[in-house]
């Protein structure tokens, strides 16, 4: 049998490590690149790109930061956290600071004034907020003839008075014609905490991308050609299962697909060109990708829930599919007025998603099977914190 060369595996389920298939995503990523083509005020320059957990808005973020580095352009990426409007302030500084140096021996040493010990300085800029910061870089920047990316994850954290700042910057860096782009990623509760500041009316209008679920059809495609190009063939049965194994959703793709390839290939052991996934492979890989979508998606979406919250989804986790709502209050033993704060609650978290008046579903698929697993575990840690 012939050997062939050693290849790693294609698939990357890591949290913002940017996959090499980036199936169904292809509108979004022409809407981004004609926005930059367009110049300075194209609608695509100023994005949110929102959904639930593990759809890949962080791969979004990395992928537009690629296409505008090889495009010459600077990238500033921050993540929503405490004081982010003073360390894009920081991050936008010019490159050797506030001050220039210059050595002159002929001056004298002075007791006040602009020298000392022979050392002359002279402040360059007076940064005054994230406005003034961004006019200074672009000043830099458009002598090089480029531009600037800033993107913000998990902005549906940004604190009101750094989104108050942020809008005004976006807004003055549009009005300006400057060679910008602001894209905002974050879960769907960005536009509702956004709606109830009347400073951020500029950044609403930010071209609305939502990530959802990928056509099973592109799944079944990527997968097949993914694992053809490493020399292990995935077809038929195999590949059927596996891709509905996926459900469409993007970091289960990359799950998924991980798994079954590393069992594949160590089987393989670098043998042959051309070696077939088995259905003992793909089932022992989907097992595999279960779990570590329990650990790395369920788990800790459920922490960050409360008692009430989590009761609710134990509620709905007894359907099979989608859920009424006065059926999950009476499970609940509350009335619907009540149950109606928690359901809406988990539907600006994008946990649950409507189907049709009266009727909820999970948003994030297998959601429902964790819970019935860990249901006594859930419970009793709901009871510790109530």
């Amino acid at each position: 049998m012939k050997e062939v060369d050693m290849v790693s595996n294609p698939f990357k389920p890591s949290a913002g490590h940017l996959p090499p298939i980036l199936i169904g995503r292809e509108t979004i990523l022409a809407d981004f690149n004609e926005a930059l083509e367009d110049g300075p005020g194209a609608p695509g320059r100023l994005m949110r790109v929102t959904g639930p957990r593990g759809v890949g808005k962080t791969v979004m973020l990395a992928e537009f930061s690629n296409t505008v580095k090889a495009l010459g352009w600077q990238v500033i990426a921050e993540t929503a956290r405490k004081d982010i409007v003073q360390r894009l302030i920081e991050r936008l500084q010019p490159v050797k600071g506030n001050f220039r140096f210059t050595i002159d021996p002929s001056i004298s040493v002075m007791g006040v004034g602009g020298s000392l010990g022979g050392v002359s300085y002279e402040k360059q800029h007076h940064i005054v907020d994230l406005s003034d910061a961004l006019a200074i870089r672009l000043d830099e920047l458009d002598k090089k003839n480029s531009g600037l990316l800033v993107t913000i994850d998990e902005a549906q954290s940004i604190e009101r008075d750094d989104l108050t700042e942020i809008a005004t910057a976006v807004q003055n860096m549009t009005i300006a014609h400057r060679n910008i782009a602001f894209v905002f990623a974050g879960l769907p509760s960005m536009a509702s905490k956004w709606l109830n500041n009347e400073a951020t009316t500029f950044i609403r209008r930010a071209q609305y991308e939502p990530l959802g679920e990928v056509p099973l059809e592109e799944v079944s495609e990527a997968l097949r050609d993914t694992f053809q190009d490493t020399g292990l063939w995935l077809d038929g049965d195999p590949l059927h299962v596996a891709t509905q194994a996926t459900a469409g959703y993007p970091f289960m793709i990359q799950l998924v697909g991980y798994h079954i390839w590393r069992n594949a290939n160590r089987r393989r052991n670098g043998e042959t060109e051309a070696f077939a996934v088995t259905d003992a492979d793909v089932r022992s890989g989907i097992s595999s990708a279960l779990t570590r979508l329990g650990d790395t998606v369920h788990g800790p979406e459920l922490d960050g829930l409360s008692p009430v919250d989590k009761t609710y989804l134990l509620a709905m986790a007894q359907d099979d599919g989608p859920s009424s709502t006065s059926v999950i209050a009476e499970r609940m033993g509350k009335d619907v007025r009540y149950a109606s704060r928690y359901r809406a609650r988990l539907l600006e978290a994008q946990v649950i998603v409507e189907k049709g008046y009266g009727w909820v579903d999970f948003a994030v698929p297998y959601l429902r099977e964790y819970l019935r697993e860990h249901a006594a575990y859930v419970r009793m840690t709901s009871s510790e914190e109530g």
